[in-house]
């Protein structure tokens, strides 16, 4: 688990930062539209960072172990970090997870 100390990337401060501006829109039309249009792009957005993760955990990988990487991205286990290096997702695992439930003939 990552300590409380552990700083923020500027990059995460940015993007908690520009989540303000939307809320700081005064003219409500204005930030619905606003916001109507950052979340139509999120679907994309999401997957180029889920992407650019697994992208990095999987060159992490040459010389770490699966705990190392796991204490890295912080709040998963060395199980989760190991499915992110394989892209799967969190609707992929519980996808895998039921079909291993379902009865054979």
């Amino acid at each position: 688990m990552p300590s409380e100390s552990k700083e923020v990337p500027e990059q995460v401060t940015r993007l908690k930062e520009a989540i303000a501006a939307f809320a700081a829109i005064e003219d409500d039309a204005a930030c619905t539209a606003a916001v109507s249009e950052a979340l139509r792009e999120w679907p994309e957005l999401g997957k180029q960072l889920r992407e650019l993760r697994q992208a990095r955990v999987n060159r992490l990988k040459n010389g770490r172990t699966w705990p190392e990487i796991a204490e890295i991205i912080g709040d998963v286990t060395p199980e989760r970090a190991q499915q992110i290096g394989r892209g799967l997702s969190g609707a992929q695992r519980k996808k895998q997870a039921k079909a291993a439930q379902q009865p054979t003939d």
